[in-house]
């Protein structure tokens, strides 16, 4: 089982809509053997939602994050925080 954690934490923020949002995402090896992508966004300072979606191995919990964080680029999310 391998010990690898990646993160990744966007945001986006708009003053104008009064929009500051995060949305992070992890993966991490599991008990079973396999890996977890765990996902959590909300508005920034708040605790906001989790969800955890599991995989068999690494590769494939690679590639969902991968998609998923070409999914939110798309909608206006960044690695670095703006005002």
């Amino acid at each position: 089982m391998g010990t690898t954690v990646l993160d990744t934490t966007l945001y986006r923020i708009d003053p104008e809509q009064n929009m500051a949002r995060y949305y992070s995402i992890t993966i991490h090896p599991n008990l079973f053997g396999g890996q977890s992508l765990m996902r959590t966004w909300g508005r920034i300072g708040s605790e906001g939602q989790t969800l955890i979606d599991y995989f068999e191995d690494e590769v494939a919990a690679a590639q969902a994050q991968a998609q998923l964080l070409l999914a939110k680029t798309k909608r206006g999310y960044n690695q670095q925080a703006h005002c």
